[in-house]
């Protein structure tokens, strides 16, 4: 199977030829042709088997019919590196579409994001806690979102999100589609899951399998050395 049998959006197809995208992963393979059907899906996938573009291509495919300037989907990550990291994967994959993309996260002034929002963007992507600052002070409408994403949902239940999680669902249009990724399932993550999804389609790609794309390696090293390491490994 190769990305052009998804017959994505010619927009969208041309995102994937610029990133070098020719043959999908076994989680592209398996999770996108139920999110163009627009089920809901549940992910079993480590980080860096490519679930990112598993959902962000079906979601810009989707976005590119109906109204623009409006949020229509919505990404959860637990980190801000992360939801650093699928934002520029939209803007990558999406850069012939138009269609928009915010970041919202802590650590930074809210006023930047209030502007985004207002010019605007289709597609959030945003960190628990940030967000439901947003949805208290009014500066974000969900009214309208049709794609709910909750990527990394196991993290996010370590860092303590899971009443963020469900307060920020409450907040959200109760038809949509939504798309739960997560490498493990405790128990919590299976609740939270019977709870969000409707007849979801489940997808499970060797979760419990460590990954032969990641390596790991510890540098001991004084703290006045730090900096010049890091430089030195970049």
């Amino acid at each position: 199977m190769e990305f052009n049998d998804f017959d994505f959006h010619p927009n969208v197809a041309a995102g994937v030829k610029a990133a070098g995208y020719v043959t999908p992963t076994p989680i592209q393979t398996q999770a996108i042709p139920p999110v163009l059907e627009g089920h809901d899906v549940m992910g079993l996938a480590q980080t860096g088997t490519g679930k990112t573009a598993a959902f962000v291509l079906p979601i810009l495919h989707r976005l590119m019919q109906g109204p623009r300037g409006r949020v229509r989907a919505l990404v959860i990550a637990p980190t801000r590196e992360l939801a650093q990291q699928i934002h520029e994967a939209i803007g990558g994959l999406g850069k012939q579409t138009r269609l928009r993309s915010a970041t919202i996260y802590g650590g930074v002034g809210m006023n930047p994001q209030i502007e985004k929002l207002r010019n605007g963007a289709e597609i959030v992507v945003a960190c628990p806690g940030r967000l439901l600052d947003h949805i208290k002070q009014r500066t974000i409408n969900l009214s309208h979102l049709e794609v709910l994403v909750l990527d990394e949902a196991d993290r996010m239940f370590d860092m303590g999100f899971l009443p963020d999680i469900r307060k920020i669902i409450k907040q959200v249009p109760a038809r949509r589609q939504t798309l739960l990724f997560s490498a493990t399932m405790p128990d919590d993550i299976r609740r939270l899951a019977g709870e969000v999804l409707h007849a979801p389609v489940t997808v499970q790609v060797d979760h419990t399998a460590p990954l032969n794309t990641v390596a790991h390696a510890l540098y001991p090293v004084d703290q006045h050395l730090k900096t010049s390491l890091l430089l030195e490994l970049l």
